[in-house]
């Protein structure tokens, strides 16, 4: 939205004054500047955060660099307080679906003359699309995961089933072994990112933009058909029609024993044979069927990107946290520590020895993200598209539920901050 950039943009310029000196690092002194880097919990290892910190300092000696672990539970408003202040961290990781929403203040600098030299034609799309607002990139790739089809290899084997490839397949197995006890696919009715990759198949979305005004995309041919697939899938298990993949939680469904296929991220199967050991070498995982065996289903692309608050006096060092964490090396140690898809398409083979995250990776290559709206965030609190997809699965009007949900969405996306 550029009136809401413009304005973010105005604000913070008259703060700029005092920081214009500070464009480039100053290291006139020739004392070792501090960096400060926050990374989310849960993101890496303390083994690779220590390794990190040693080698860019080794490499960049002029700074000493500290990395920060920041919990989860409140972290939208301490960034926000963050851009806005006049003492920011010097790199930030967010996720990638936040970046519209931070950039809106005119708090993030604009990396768009480093895409080149960062690799940005190899992205990961579903990385790379939402860290960009309005074609200028303020968000660079960091790590992404997503969703695959984790499935009972015993089961398949029994009925002399393989991992299919094609969407028209899929139906058709998760069917064949949908009998005797055993449920095809568990797949709860408001699973809304499945829903979503499905659209994007059919050439959909979520909700378009048309200048400065978004529509819900739900009433739309795509989008119908998307629901009708998932609508026939759903159909091939028991799961229920009006709720998510947390109530009740779909890995401890998946852990009784009955269900053949689940989809989740692959890190669920840990959870699945914690709960009952006795799947322990019977989980296997394969990409999320697409429409044609050429091309994988599309998925959501959860993950994070890297920032960096026009605030920060040391521009060029946080740029060079940046590029280092962006770069070959550290993505491909961080995939093998986290088991994450690295940025990059071409580095796809450093997680195949990990089945997980092969399958993973292969998804990704199609990946997407939500709209790149700030307001998407009230789209999701709402959440209009869960009850779409329940009246749909409880025998309504699949026109009439879409655009009653397309009005919600259109008006949160609409509405001002």
């Amino acid at each position: 939205m550029p009136s809401r950039f413009a304005a973010g943009l105005l604000a913070l310029a008259l703060t700029l004054p005092a920081l214009a000196a500070c464009g480039s690092d100053d290291a006139a002194s020739g004392e070792r500047q501090n960096l400060t880097v926050w990374l989310m919990k849960d993101t890496a290892t303390d083994e690779f955060v220590k390794d990190f910190e040693a080698e860019f300092e080794r490499d960049h000696p002029e700074y000493t660099l500290t990395v920060q672990i920041q919990e989860w539970d409140g972290i939208t408003e301490k960034v926000t307080g963050a851009l806005a202040s006049t003492d920011p961290p010097d790199v930030i990781e967010v996720g990638n679906t936040q970046v519209a929403q931070y950039a809106a203040s005119g708090g993030v600098t604009d990396l768009s003359g480093k895409v080149d030299e960062l690799g940005g034609k190899d992205w990961l799309p579903g990385l790379a699309e939402p860290g960009a607002v309005d074609g200028d990139q303020f968000g660079i790739p960091f790590y992404a995961a997503n969703r695959v089809v984790i499935y009972r290899t015993d089961l398949f084997a029994a009925k002399g089933l393989t991992p299919p490839s094609t969407r028209d397949e899929w139906l058709a197995t998760t069917a064949a072994v949908n009998q005797g006890g055993v449920q095809g696919i568990y797949l709860p009715g408001q699973n809304w990112y499945v829903l979503a990759g499905f659209v994007w198949d059919e050439g959909g979305d979520l909700a378009t933009r048309d200048g400065d005004d978004w529509k819900g995309g739900l009433n739309t041919p795509e989008a119908l058909a998307g629901a009708d697939f998932y609508r026939r899938l759903q159909a091939l298990g028991n799961g229920p029609k009006d709720s998510d993949e947390a109530k009740p939680q779909q890995t401890d469904v998946f852990a009784k024993g009955d269900v053949a296929q689940l989809i989740a991220v692959p890190g669920a199967a840990k959870l699945v044979t914690t709960a009952n050991p006795d799947l322990a070498g019977k989980l296997g995982f394969f990409p999320i069927p697409g429409k044609s065996a050429s091309e994988p289903g599309a998925v959501f692309t959860g993950g994070s990107d890297l920032i960096v608050p026009v605030a920060s006096p040391r521009q060029d060092g946080a740029y060079a946290v940046v590029k280092a964490l962006a770069g070959e090396k550290w993505q491909v140690e961080l995939a093998k520590a986290m088991n994450y898809v690295p940025n990059r398409t071409s580095l796809a083979d450093a997680v195949e020895d990990d089945p997980g995250a092969a399958a993973m990776a292969v998804g990704a290559a199609n990946g997407h993200a939500t709209p790149n709206s700030p307001n998407w965030t009230a789209v999701e609190a709402r959440n209009p598209i869960k009850e779409f997809l329940t009246k749909v699965l409880t025998g309504s009007d699949p026109k009439t539920a879409a655009a009653d949900a397309d009005a919600v969405i259109t008006s949160a996306l609409n509405t001002a901050n």
